[in-house]
């Protein structure tokens, strides 16, 4: 009798619960032992699914019992559900084969792992394991080598299993155990207590076994002497090895609890070499992982008694022979290191081939019906037929459809390579039209298939010498129309209806799935629930732009071709759900017939097909549903009659009762509202408002607080939470406030409103009939500049006036309109509006005599802040939303966060009715961006955890997360602390994260500048101990009677964020004069630092259409010493504490205090703080800002690596899965990693020894991948959509788009390896210093961009707005003529930017105050010229 059929009668009488994995060895036993009393309830899992969640998903109040083939997908996938399934009564029983390199993994997680090695130890311990599991209450893994045994097998009777199991739990016995010499050696030993109460737990159901086989079960067995020079221990299926003097082994079946103790007794203290033979072929780590329990233990022992331990592997003992252990001895004695593994014993030889997974046979229909319909067409991408040449992976859907990917990405190359041969003047006239046949119907299947066949023929009969002609017969497999199908089965790619299947979908691609579910109609119960594949219909319907079929082959074929038709020429993603109800293999086709029929007509299976292309998408194919449909519809229409015959008792019946109560309730309150005003003799008014930027909000709340001074009760809300509906009916005054977005588009709370009027206006309804209205718009008249875009300024006014004429409504008073372009903005206009709206209601002779109050500011949530706590922990608390309160909003940034929310969802979840997708960007304070490869590991693992799953680069040279939701932020926080890092002062009113230089050839040089930016930064940051409260949960220790100080900042801080660079000369990678303050370090001849010039006044926000806001370059005003740096910035950010311009945060920046006290008088005050002048700056040079990409040895032998991130986005991607290759390095990396102020980052300060390992693992993941064009290894863009709060454009997402088609103009000229700096924003304010690049786009709307030129090559100049508003065409129509004159007419060593000065096309920018004098463009390149 087998071990396996032992195993498998053990499991089927001991459990309550059976769960069997696909393919199953087991599975006939169970059907063998149908007829015993005792029956658990099986559950089969497919293979490749995860069966630990439907273990977890059974009531642990039985035993539940699974049995497997070792199989390392299902292995691995049980270790994910370990620490849960460790503490339930659950058997895990698991055939080996030859090998405990997979099983050996659930070891660690798991209180009890046993081993059998022959049938009857196999039957016994399974006993033992179902006794255990059920007594302790916790899991155990039984493994054992399913073998033959020729000696009779001794069973328990099947009466006496389930009795014994379930009995009580005797205490053992003392004194059962005869002790060896071994045993009685002294020993000073100390177990853990956990482990030693599980053993006892082991003993005890080891003796209640016992009393029932009559066969002792012990966890070691030993061979040989006692007292020996050699001990070999030996864990695997050995059970006894030829006798050789001096040497004894030691067998173990337990492998968990392994007590040190235990292990020490079993090796006397006359051993002088321990040997440690596991049976594990497959294991890549360095020590062998009973190899280091036994080490473990023997640390226990008196170092001289110690003996010399080693590792070993041991295969088949059936052919070991003494000489052979002699062997083993021998080779132990000669290796010199401990780290070589022994052998003994044959290994297993490696299998043939990976086994072909079998299609079954009921499966096979719908594969012949889909050769049938596309014949050599037709490919199916996770074949089993592939696992032959690509392994096991080949029927995975992940690698199917990167298979697929791979080959449109093929075909797309194939196309553009025939685009690339009709251009071609010397091809053959017959190719050129077939080549032109083939472009116009390349996805018609037959058309596709001959004209490529043809191509081919022409192109081997006439050689055309042309690099496109090679490719195409290269691509030649590429040229027929395919009909790729990706097929999901139970029997070989379970995970396409879980994970695979949403990949699928959102790839856009064209491609057909067909999935399979072979769930009986009548076995649905005991289906696994969270498997029902049927309702992943309604999932990919939901996408909107997937096609989905729902279909059967023994309920109606013709439907079924129809289906599969349809998805192949539908041009996206396209999900075909196919019904073949079977239980086993061995099911007849009349049994699937009469579970298909059931499955039809009970709705089950309903038969439809969804076309997102199609007027009507949904099409029913179901006989059953559409005779239960019509039924329904005669019944509605025989109401219909009802309703035309008799209509008041037709209202009786479809009206509502209670709905008429409710307007009768509503009458009588509006009835009894008015009486109150009238009572109260006040007039009411209602102001409305739509605002995104929050500008109207203020005006709407300004009117509002005047009106009620001036006796009105006054209401202020925002359009959309009001409605169209809301205002119906309205007997006061509404006053309308409103911004724009976009090209004269409403803003975001009023856009549901706006659709409602525009509505309401095409029906033609006066809905708004005895409103009184007033409206004031309010925009930028210059914001679109273009004659043909004059119709946006301040459009959602002029319309919403117009409008609600148009509904009803009564106007008193004109339309009022502010103009961000007269002298004092939109107050101009509001000045005349508002006066007109009080004469209309009668309260313009009211004289006002209370005073206004105070609109709340920045500034004042800052002081009462106490020090920038608020409410914030407070905020944390309240999990009604996850957002914090406004002005806690304004607080959190001084601590490095910023609250966002995903815009890409905002109008869906508006429609839905819920808040918006709340979340935070958490910005890390890095001076000088170095960190090491444990500060980038815990990046990773946040990113992860905490956020969105990638993590940023940042212009300012550290890390930023996003998608960080609120109760996710104290944790992120912490660990972003543990590791030495913080937040604080990353953003906010002061000082924030101090940049500097990579220079990786200096590395003396480095250290010096980097160690000035950490002390700078600490010498500024905000003494609050907010910070630590609030997140790291450190409390004063005297509570209230000690207050926070802030020596620098005091409780307003600063006026704005206010930023340090510090460059070294020739590289300005980080743009030193766009800062607040710079130092310029200045080098002596000997290589030391001697000092740096200092720079102020730097500074890139603007806003559009306001010239009283613009970018300033700093101005050099001296030179200071090391020393003396940290004391000229606290100088030069007090001047600025105290005469920035804190009521207007427009211009509250550094670079408006210096122009509006002049440099001299600026450098007079803060030199009076410093208590003496600095000295004059040195001379200096600099030659370019973009980062020096590629390899560097450093003066001390250091090698460094600088690698190109695109925009700083640390994700992976199809191709390039940076975060996992940058992880891996961080796991063997001794150096440190640089990140630039250009998004980019560089391996630093690796060792000669290390650069091997370090240079396979870039290359492994494409990170030394440097073959881009100097376009765009010039480029950077900021975050923008979709979670910057203030993007109007997109940036990062966009920019690499626009640089695909802008470096092709360069390369057709000649300018692959010419930088042109191009930076990207999504708005005006300037995170990616787009102010000093060469070209630079700066977002007005979605799609529009500001396009300006100009600025100077390493910073030193900036730039000048060339177009007011651009698209992508017309930059590509700017660009080409521009680019191309520059690769012709450019003076040796010229740099674009200074060309375009040169050329006419701009004028030079000379200082921040003239950035918009003769902007627009010059001459005949002028705007509108």
């Amino acid at each position: 009798m087998s071990a396996l059929s032992a195993v498998a009668r053990i499991a089927y009488l001991a459990s309550d619960v059976l769960v069997d994995s696909q393919p199953s060895s087991f599975a006939e036993n169970y059907k063998s032992l149908a007829n015993a009393d005792h029956k658990p309830r099986i559950l089969s899992t497919p293979s490749g699914s995860d069966a630990g969640e439907i273990i977890l998903r059974n009531p642990d109040t039985g035993l539940v019992s699974f049995t497997t083939s070792t199989n390392a997908q299902v292995l691995t996938r049980l270790v994910l559900h370990l620490a849960e399934i460790s503490s339930r009564p659950v058997v895990l029983h698991i055939a080996l084969q030859d090998d405990l390199s997979d099983t050996i993994l659930l070891r660690a997680a798991v209180p009890f792992f046993l081993v059998s090695s022959t049938p009857q130890q196999a039957h016994d311990n399974a006993l033992l394991a179902s006794r255990l599991a059920r007594t302790e209450r916790k899991a155990v893994v039984h493994a054992f080598y399913p073998g033959i045994s020729h000696e009779p097998l001794s069973e328990l009777p099947e009466d006496k299993v389930l009795p014994f199991l379930l009995s009580e739990k005797h205490p053992i016995s003392p004194g059962h155990v005869t002790p060896t010499t071994a045993d009685q050696q002294p020993a000073q030993i100390t177990d853990d207590p956990a482990v030693s109460a599980l053993f006892k737990a082991y003993e005890t159901a080891a003796l209640e076994t016992l009393t029932q086989t009559r066969r002792p079960l012990r966890p070691v067995s030993r061979q040989g002497p006692v007292d020996t020079h050699t001990v070999i221990l030996v864990f695997g299926q050995t059970t006894t090895l030829p006798e050789v003097e001096g040497v004894s082994y030691v067998f173990h079946s337990l492998f968990n609890p392994l007590i040190p103790s235990r292990l020490l007794h079993a090796i006397p203290t006359s051993a002088t070499r321990v040997i440690v033979l596991e049976q594990v072929h497959r294991w890549t780590t360095k020590w062998l992982p009973l190899y280091l329990e036994v080490m473990s233990a023997l640390q226990q022992r008196d170092p001289q008694n110690r003996p010399i331990v080693q590792s070993g592997v041991i295969g088949s003992s059936e052919n070991v022979t003494a000489a052979d252990v002699q062997a083993l001895l021998e080779q132990a004695a000669s290796t010199s290191s401990l780290t070589s593994r022994l052998t003994l014993g044959a290994s297993p030889s490696p299998a043939a081939g990976v086994a072909i997974p079998s299609v079954p046979k009921h499966e096979l229909a719908y594969t012949k019906i889909l050769s049938h319909l596309f014949s050599d067409r037709l490919e199916i991408s996770n074949d089993p037929a592939l696992v032959a040449s690509q392994g096991s992976v080949a029927t995975s859907p992940e690698f199917a459809l990167g298979r697929v990917r791979g080959q449109l990405d093929l075909r797309a190359d194939l196309i553009s390579a025939v685009q690339d041969l009709l251009q071609d003047s010397t091809a053959p006239a017959q190719l050129h039209s077939l080549l032109s046949k083939w472009s116009l119907s390349k996805d018609d299947p037959a058309k596709s298939t001959s004209l490529g066949s043809q191509i081919i023929q022409s192109l081997i009969d006439e050689p055309v010498k042309h690099a496109a002609a090679a490719r195409v017969l290269e691509l030649q497999a590429h040229l027929p129309a395919r009909s790729r199908w990706i097929i999901g089965s139970d029997a070989w790619s379970y995970d396409l209806g879980a994970s695979g299947l949403h990949h699928a979908l959102t790839s856009k691609l064209n491609i057909n799935i067909l999935l399979l579910d072979t769930s009986p109609y009548s076995a649905r119960a005991a289906a696994d629930p969270a498997r029902r594949k049927h309702d992943v219909g309604l999932y990919a319907m939901n996408h909107g732009d997937v096609f989905v079929a729902s279909c059967a082959v023994f309920s109606s074929y013709a439907q079924v071709l129809q289906s599969f038709i349809e998805a192949d020429r539908y041009n996206g993603p396209s999900v075909v759900l196919a019904h073949l109800p079977y239980a086993t293999e061995d099911a007849s086709a009349l049994d699937v017939l009469k579970e298909t029929k059931l499955a039809i007509d009970a709705g089950y299976w309903p038969l439809y097909r969804w076309d997102p292309t199609r007027e009507e998408p949904f099409s029913l194919d179901s006989d059953a549903i559409k005779n239960e449909l019509k039924t329904f519809l005669d019944r509605q229409n025989h109401l219909s009659q009802l309703s035309l015959a008799q209509p008041q008792l037709a209202a009786e019946l479809v009206g509502s009762f209670g709905s008429r109560v409710q307007e009768a309730r509503r009458t009588r309150a509006r009835a009894a509202y008015g009486d109150l005003v009238s009572g109260m003799e006040q007039k009411p008014l209602l102001v409305l408002y739509a605002s995104d930027g929050g500008t109207a909000e203020k005006v709407a709340k300004r009117l509002a607080g005047r009106g009620a001074a001036r006796g009105l009760a006054t209401t202020i809300k925002a359009f959309d939470s009001v409605g169209l509906e809301g205002l119906r009916g309205e007997e006061g005054h509404v006053a309308f406030l409103t911004s724009v977005a976009g090209q004269g588009e409403p803003p975001q709370n009023g856009r549901q409103f706006f659709k409602a009027l525009n509505a309401a206006v095409a029906r033609g309804e006066a809905v708004l009939e005895g409103v009184k209205y007033s409206v004031f718009g309010m925009g930028d008249s210059h914001y679109w500049p273009r004659p043909e875009d004059v119709g946006y300024y301040n459009k959602p006014g002029k319309d919403l006036d117009v409008r609600v004429e148009k509904l009803g409504g009564e106007r008193v008073a004109p339309l009022g309109l502010g103009d961000d372009q007269d002298a004092d903005g939109w107050k101009t206009g509001y000045g005349v509006w508002e006066p007109l709206l009080w004469k209309a209601l009668g309260v313009d002779q009211i004289e006002v005599t209370e005073a206004e109050p105070e609109p709340i500011t920045n500034e004042h949530i800052k002081a009462a802040s106490g020090y920038l706590r608020g409410t914030i922990a407070e905020g944390l608390e309240d999990t009604t939303t996850g957002a914090l309160a406004p002005s806690d909003g304004q607080l959190t940034k001084f601590h490095g966060i910023y609250q966002q929310d995903d815009r890409d969802i905002r109008d869906e979840r508006q429609a839905q009715g819920v808040e918006p997708a709340y979340s935070f960007m958490i910005r890390v304070r890095m001076p000088g961006g170095v960190c090491n490869p444990s500060q980038w590991l815990q990046m990773d693992q946040i990113a992860d955890e905490h956020g969105c799953g990638t993590f940023k680069i940042t212009t300012r040279q550290t890390f930023q997360f996003h998608g960080v939701i609120k109760r996710h932020l104290k944790p992120a926080i912490q660990d972003i602390n543990r590791v030495l890092l913080d937040t604080l002062a990353a953003c906010g009113d002061v000082n924030r994260n101090v940049v500097c230089s990579s220079i990786p050839t200096l590395s003396r040089l480095h250290s010096e500048v980097y160690q000035f930016s950490k002390d700078v930064s600490e010498h500024l940051i905000p003494r609050t101990t907010a910070y630590h409260e609030i997140w790291l949960d450190k409390k004063l220790v005297a509570g209230e009677a000690l207050q926070d100080f802030e020596p620098m900042y005091g409780e307003f801080y600063l006026p704005r964020k206010f930023k340090i660079a510090v460059a070294v000369p020739p590289t300005n990678d980080v743009d030193v004069f766009t800062n607040d303050l710079g130092f310029i370090a200045i080098v002596g001849q000997n290589g030391q630092l001697e000092g740096f010039n200092v720079s102020v006044g730097g500074g890139m926000g603007v806003t559009h259409g306001n010239k009283k806001t613009y970018p300033r370059i700093g101005d050099i005003v001296g030179f200071c010493t090391p020393e003396q740096g940290r004391f000229v910035a606290e100088a030069i950010m007090l001047t600025q504490r105290d005469n920035g311009n804190r009521a207007d945060r427009k211009n509250a920046r550094l670079k408006y205090t210096v122009d509006r006290m002049g440099l001299p008088s600026f450098q007079a005050d803060f030199e009076k703080r410093l208590g003496y002048k600095l000295a004059p700056a040195r001379p200096y040079a600099f030659d370019r800002n973009v980062d020096d990409y590629g390899w560097f040895t450093g003066e001390d032998g250091k090698h460094h690596f600088m690698l190109f991130v695109e925009n700083g986005r640390i994700q992976d991607e199809p191709g390039r899965d940076f975060k996992t290759g940058l992880r891996e390095i961080a796991k063997i990396h001794k150096g440190t990693f640089r990140l630039t102020t250009n998004q980019h980052m560089m391996v630093s300060d690796i060792s000669d020894a290390d650069l091997p390992e370090i240079k396979r693992l870039l290359a492994k993941y494409k990170l030394d991948n440097l073959n881009h064009s100097a376009l765009r290894l010039s480029s950077s863009a900021c975050v923008a959509f979709p979670t910057c709060g203030l993007a109007m454009a997109e940036s990062e997402r966009y920019l690499p788009l626009l640089v695909d088609k802008v470096e092709k103009i360069c390369e057709q000229n000649g300018l692959r390896n010419d930088a042109i700096v191009m930076r990207m924003t999504g708005c005006p304010n300037g995170c990616a210093r787009p102010y000093v690049a060469e070209i630079a786009f700066v977002g007005k709307a979605p799609a529009t961009y500001a396009m300006l030129l100009g600025g100077g090559y390493y910073g030193q100049r900036m730039n000048k707005i060339y177009r007011e508003t651009v698209t992508e065409p017309e930059i590509l129509a700017i660009l080409e003529p521009m680019i191309k004159r520059y690769a012709l007419e450019r003076e040796p060593g010229e740099r674009f930017g200074d060309f375009t000065i040169r050329a006419g096309y701009i004028a030079a920018t000379t200082s921040g105050m003239e950035w918009y004098t003769n902007m627009g463009g010059e001459g005949q390149w002028r705007e509108g010229a």
